[in-house]
């Protein structure tokens, strides 16, 4: 909104100053800046609120070291994050851009389906809170809406790279102009289902080559492969951070992080020097995510304060499936979801120790009729906790890794 209040001072009143709102840096930054500051008095507040209403955490006693004492800590803390996240891209974003748009949509949906799921087990007193099936159900719902928006809106689109030819200044060895292959970019805009894959020499993948066997206009047929490949990710991812949400500050650090490396790829993607530069794809508008992924991390960085160890309050579902479905959704609107592996590791493999679990714990219980375990307990923080690792330990180490892994998903761009 002041975006647009600058814009129209400056361009009708040419006022000192107002002009500077044009520039998308100085708008990340402010949107940084607005988060920090709406989490941090909000979050204090909001703390308060929830202590006066005895909205608090009921504890499971799994035997860990300290977890009595989180006992009634207030939750639903993700309402601070959600709340930091829009008010700055509303303040500060280009609100007709449809990545921007698709993002607010994605954020709400996925906040919703949070709170509901808290409201049940900390009102209702349902320990399971809202049935798994109706999560999935939302999280299939928002995973369609945002795929058939890429695939069907006219403004995501990307430029493809063309090769014409060029005489180089420089002669070869005969004394002769040499005439090489120089990209540009096209002038049209291409609708296309390409993106970023790593350690591959072309560094694209084209969802629509999948369906190269039916023939001519096979690629208008791409959303077959493309909306259910983005209703997986957006499930796995959300239900990752979910999981990684088992002690203070580990989902909320490591999305800082993710929150970062994707900044970085949305302007570079966004940039046609970086792009060209990269060899990536460049999307046109999208660099306009920036503004809303600096405010992601400005609220993620902001709820640390809160969150950090010992937490005085936690994100609930409210915020832990919000956060990990933004990261899906900004992934795949920057056609960098091949890349989320690397990128989200620590979701990954904190999923992925939940999963070799129980199905370890099924299949020996079958053969030997007793159930045995691979961790001393899942997800994998729990099993470092068990080993006797404070947890403030525990989560640094893991930030570390997030941090590698980071600048790995950078590096991958030109890892070829």
């Amino acid at each position: 909104m002041l975006y647009y209040l600058f814009d129209f001072l400056h361009r009708h009143y040419d006022l000192p100053g107002t002009g500077v709102f044009r520039y998308l840096s100085f708008r990340a930054a402010m949107a940084v800046i607005c988060s920090l500051i709406i989490s941090l008095l909000f979050g204090k507040r909001l703390i308060a609120f929830l202590r006066k209403k005895q909205v608090g955490e009921t504890i499971r006693d799994l035997g860990l070291q300290g977890q009595t004492q989180k006992q009634g800590t207030p939750t639903m803390g993700g309402l601070i994050i959600i709340a930091a996240i829009i008010i700055p891209t509303l303040l500060f974003a280009r609100l007709h851009n449809i990545y921007i748009i698709l993002m607010l949509v994605s954020t709400v949906w996925l906040g919703l389906i949070g709170f509901l799921d808290d409201y049940i087990k900390v009102f209702k007193k349902n320990k399971e809170g809202l049935q798994g099936r109706f999560k999935i159900i939302g999280q299939i719902g928002i995973g369609l809406i945002v795929g058939i928006t890429l695939f069907c809106h006219p403004d995501v689109v990307l430029k493809e790279k063309i090769y014409s030819p060029h005489k180089n200044t420089q002669d070869d060895e005969n004394g002769t102009a040499m005439m090489t292959s120089v990209p540009i970019y096209a002038k049209e805009k291409s609708k296309s289902m390409k993106t970023t894959i790593p350690f591959v020499k072309n560094n694209e993948f084209d969802y629509a080559v999948l369906l190269k066997w039916m023939g001519e206009g096979y690629k208008k047929w791409a959303w077959i492969i493309f909306i259910p490949v983005v209703i997986f990710i957006v499930t796995a991812v959300s239900n990752g951070a979910n999981i990684t949400d088992g002690i203070d500050g580990l989902a909320t650090g490591s999305s800082a992080i993710i929150g970062v490396t994707l900044a970085v790829l949305a302007y570079v993607s966004g940039n046609t020097i970086f792009a060209d530069y990269l060899n990536i794809i460049f999307i046109p508008n999208s660099g306009e995510l920036v503004v809303f992924m600096s405010a992601f991390v400005g609220a993620c960085v902001g709820f640390m304060w809160y969150n950090a160890y010992p937490a005085q309050v936690f994100m609930g579902d409210t915020g832990s499936l919000t956060l990990g479905g933004i990261i899906a959704v900004f992934a795949i609107a920057i056609r960098k979801e091949l890349l989320i592996p690397v990128m989200c590791g620590v979701f990954l493999v904190e999923n992925l120790s939940v999963m070799i679990q129980v199905s370890y714990f099924k299949y020996t219980r079958k053969k030997y009729g007793e159930g045995r375990r691979v961790f001393k307990m899942s997800p994998l923080h729990h099993h470092y906790q068990k080993l006797g690792m404070h947890e403030a330990k525990i989560v640094s180490r893991f930030w570390i890794v997030g941090v590698m892994l980071a600048i790995l998903t950078i590096v991958t761009l030109k890892l070829r």
